[in-house]
């Protein structure tokens, strides 16, 4: 994917995310990673971030290295938000990698619901996890997990619990409730206590 401009406007809400990622899955056989981050490309870097996240939430969380792409496509969001870039740079390596459609138009049809009723029980909490300087430690702390991923490929869940961290953090972001935000730091603290644990 080359460098475009993002707009800082876009979509307000999980689901719309959630239908935008169905959407890119047209073909019947695959979809590739670049496809659904396309369809996300006129909104802003949020939604971007938040595609890869709530895919590693889904079974497609089972593909072998499947986690670890997603994984390093957070960090690259994520590290371009921290740093400020006002374009998105995605490398062709990840851009190419292929989903099966089928099962990534199953896997969004099951998000439908909680997206929904996400949506509905969203308010304006703890604002100031959600304003300068504070977002900055979201964006970091999103791209330390999407970098951490690819490592604890063999650790069971630890992806999928990684993905509902970022998943919450870009929630905050896009919704601009800092709710969301303290339950992705909960996530965290559970990674960080199953490593523990298996060491």
């Amino acid at each position: 994917m080359s460098a475009q401009d993002v707009d800082a406007s876009g979509l307000q809400s999980m689901a719309e995310v959630v239908e935008d990622i169905r959407n890119a899955a047209k073909g019947d056989d695959k979809t590739t990673l670049g496809e659904v981050l396309r369809a996300l490309e006129h909104a802003s870097f949020v939604p971007v971030l938040l595609a890869p996240a709530l895919i590693v939430v889904t079974p497609l969380s089972g593909i072998p290295f499947f986690s670890s792409f997603c994984g390093l496509v957070i960090a690259l969001v994520a590290g371009q938000m921290f740093f400020g870039r006002s374009s998105l740079w995605i490398p062709r390596f990840l851009d190419q990698r292929t989903i099966p459609s089928k099962r990534l138009r199953d896997a969004t049809d099951s998000l439908r619901k909680p997206a929904r009723w996400i949506d509905k029980r969203t308010k304006a909490r703890l604002q100031f996890l959600v304003s300068p300087p504070f977002d900055r430690i979201t964006h970091f702390l999103c791209m330390l997990c999407g970098l951490v991923m690819p490592m604890l490929e063999l650790v069971p869940f630890s992806s999928s619990i990684l993905g509902a961290a970022v998943t919450m953090m870009a929630l905050t972001l896009l919704l601009r409730d800092g709710l969301f935000a303290l339950i992705g730091f909960g996530f965290i603290g559970v990674v960080i206590g199953l490593v523990v644990y298996l060491l």
